[in-house]
């Protein structure tokens, strides 16, 4: 649990009412509110091992631009306290994706040694979206696959942990892939823990 507080007092103190500004998403990219958990079962096909681009931009994303599908930008907007807290998803542990410094870009909750899906959440735009692996918690320890609704969110671990601690985060990257082939690739940190 104290990964989770130490998640929430750092998204209050990254919170603020501009925060999303000028984040918008495009109508049609995000599902209703109303749209149930997926079933993180199936796979998409994506490939997984794409090149990523040598040239990593000033927000981490590397290549800063989406590649493929309509021509849109997939815009990732970290997720603030409120998104978390009305989500209330369940799980005895959490991982997350953040770039440096910043409130996740994806946070994931699930239970040890168990068989059902990790739940997750990421924000496109100013949409808080569901996301699921399966699972539960041991498997996202590594990095993991990700499904929702139009999306597939891959989280690759790239080095060795960072620190000491009981949860020290690990350099990896995280690649959505929009059902329409588009795709975006982010350099961070992956942490998982209490």
């Amino acid at each position: 649990m104290l990964f989770l507080m130490a998640i929430s007092l750092a998204l209050m103190a990254c919170s603020g009412p501009d925060r999303d500004a000028g984040q918008g998403g495009r109508p049609g990219e995000a599902p209703d509110a109303g749209t149930e958990m997926p079933d993180a079962a199936g796979d998409t096909g994506t490939d997984r091992d794409s090149a990523p681009s040598s040239t990593a931009s000033p927000d981490a994303a590397v290549g800063d631009s989406t590649v493929g599908g309509d021509g849109s930008q997939i815009v990732l907007a970290p997720l603030g306290a409120a998104d978390i807290e009305a989500a209330a998803l369940g799980g005895e542990l959490a991982c997350s994706f953040a770039l440096a410094g910043d409130s996740p870009l994806l946070l994931a909750m699930g239970d040890v040694a168990s068989a059902d899906p990790a739940r997750g959440l990421v924000k496109v735009g100013s949409y808080v979206e569901p996301v699921a692996a399966p699972g539960g918690f041991d498997a996202m320890l590594d990095g993991a696959r990700f499904t929702g609704a139009g999306k597939t969110v891959d989280i690759v671990v790239t080095g060795p942990a960072i620190g000491g601690g009981e949860s020290p985060a690990r350099p990896a990257t995280l690649t959505y892939h929009r059902a329409d082939g588009a795709r975006r690739q982010f350099v961070g940190r992956w942490q998982c823990g209490p």
